[in-house]
């Protein structure tokens, strides 16, 4: 020790000042490592939960995006027809392919089916009669009879539609003749297309053995 120095002005190890020095270090460096904990304790949550969220999302939209998807031009989203058209399925034959004289013509509808992740085009999900009238109106018959569920034929001798099941019987307008089917056969909405060539055709099935015409 010097001789500037005083015992006064040494701070032994083991003085009062000295521990009151090290009680006040000791809470600021607690509260910052508390600090620090719950910082690394925030942002692990937050990556934590963005671990789980994010691909559990983006299983949610794969899971869900088939259910959800849109059908257009009767399913197919390819379909040309437009907005007017939407619901309809554009028909494998034209205007030209029938008979001006309004003898029927059997059509089997395809469309575009989407079963969960899978799409299938072009899968028969039925048949029509179709008939060409004067002035180009086309009317339009399911092929499936309202009384049992049979297909209908036509038949070129008797000029009718005869479904061989139960023998009813249907003139060329689909009007009953006899009194086995519950009601007429069951006629379809169909349009020509922008061309006045393409045909469209909003397929429907129906309950049968009912007289009322219900949509399934």
């Amino acid at each position: 020790m010097s001789d500037s120095e005083t015992p006064e002005e040494e701070v032994r190890a083991d003085s009062p000042a000295a521990s009151e020095t090290a009680v006040t270090d000791g809470p600021a460096e607690a509260s910052e490592e508390s600090r620090r904990g719950l910082l690394i304790q925030g942002i692990t949550a937050v990556l934590s939960f963005l671990l789980v969220a994010v691909p559990s999302t983006l299983a949610g939209i794969f899971y869900l995006d088939p259910i959800l998807r849109k059908k257009k031009g009767g399913g197919d989203e390819e379909g040309d027809g437009g907005d007017e058209f939407d619901g309809f399925i554009q028909l494998p034959v034209t205007l030209d392919a029938l008979p001006e004289d309004g003898q029927p013509v059997s059509v089997t509808v395809k469309d575009t089916l989407d079963d969960a992740w899978n799409r299938f085009r072009d899968v028969p999900v039925g048949s029509v009669w179709l008939r060409r009238l004067p002035e180009n109106n086309i009317i339009a018959f399911n092929s499936i009879c309202p009384h049992l569920g049979c297909s209908v034929n036509y038949r070129s001798g008797e000029n009718d539609f005869f479904c061989p099941c139960h023998t009813s019987s249907f003139d060329l307008d689909g009007n009953k003749t006899n009194e086995v089917p519950p009601r007429d056969m069951d006629s379809l909405e169909i349009k020509l297309g922008p061309d006045n060539q393409s045909l469209w055709l909003r397929y429907r099935n129906f309950r049968g053995a009912t007289a009322d015409k219900i949509e399934l």
